[in-house]
């Protein structure tokens, strides 16, 4: 099938249009009229990534986030980046990404934290005019737990290298505020909302400073996102259940805990 027919689909799941204003979803690299056979999943467009994909016959790799973020002023083996682009295009692979408007859906990165984490009543934490679509949520534990439960269950379900908290507040916590990725300017929306744990990557060291009754935990960039390269095979396979769809063996993440 063309790349276009596969990318019609992630953007019926998630419209391009919504994507933050300094973000570049959609289109790195490639000919969207190109014949594609299979597609590789990632979060991240790197060496190993493409290698995976060259070896395996992939021409289509979809990843969370862009290639490319910013203007290119050189492209030459001197840089990984141009290193990378070189050999995309000496392979005709098309690189094509779903960010933050894979973020800004309900079902997206932040509400699979929540799902993993058996929220119910889950909702945007902030929204978009409309309310049709927003940014990270808050949900409710059916029953209220204290931290080391809760502390329990996201290593069991996120795997994290390590995990960064605030001082633990002594109550039950049954309200829980959750972003994928980089959340830090979401943090005063999960105070006001009600929640008392905000879950989240990527926190500096003064935000762990919470008012009485409310904390923060920091679970890591990558590994709060992951999920969602399960939710883009399904969404992928429901549609196309013939079309070989993969999630990369060689996803790995960029930090390493010592």
């Amino acid at each position: 099938m063309r790349a276009y027919e596969i990318v019609s689909i992630i953007e019926e799941f998630a419209p391009p249009a919504i994507q933050e204003s300094w973000d570049n979803s959609g289109l790195s690299i490639g000919d969207l009229n190109s014949e594609v056979d299979s597609v590789l999943l990632a979060l991240d467009c790197t060496p190993e990534i493409i290698e995976e994909a060259v070896s395996t016959g992939c021409q289509m790799i979809i990843t969370h986030h862009p290639l490319i973020f910013k203007g290119i002023k050189q492209i030459s083996e001197d840089t990984l980046l141009g290193s990378m682009i070189m050999r995309i295009i000496k392979n005709n692979i098309i690189i094509y990404s779903a960010h933050t408007n894979a973020d800004k859906v309900l079902s997206g990165v932040s509400g699979i934290m929540a799902a993993r984490l058996g929220l119910v009543n889950i909702k945007f934490l902030d929204t978009d005019t409309g309310g049709e679509y927003g940014m990270g949520v808050i949900g409710d534990l059916e029953t209220p737990s204290d931290f080391l439960q809760i502390l329990k269950k996201v290593k069991g379900n996120f795997n994290p290298g390590i995990v960064k908290c605030s001082k633990p507040i002594e109550d039950k916590i049954f309200r829980i505020a959750l972003c994928g990725g980089s959340g830090s300017s979401l943090i005063a929306s999960a105070r006001e909302a009600g929640a008392q744990l905000f879950i989240t990557g990527d926190l500096s060291y003064h935000f762990f400073f919470c008012e009485k009754g409310f904390m923060i935990m920091d679970i890591g960039h990558y590994e709060s996102e992951y999920g969602l390269l399960e939710l883009l095979k399904s969404v992928l396979t429901k549609k196309i259940s013939t079309f070989a769809v993969r999630i990369a063996e060689k996803n790995t993440n960029p930090i390493h805990y010592y």
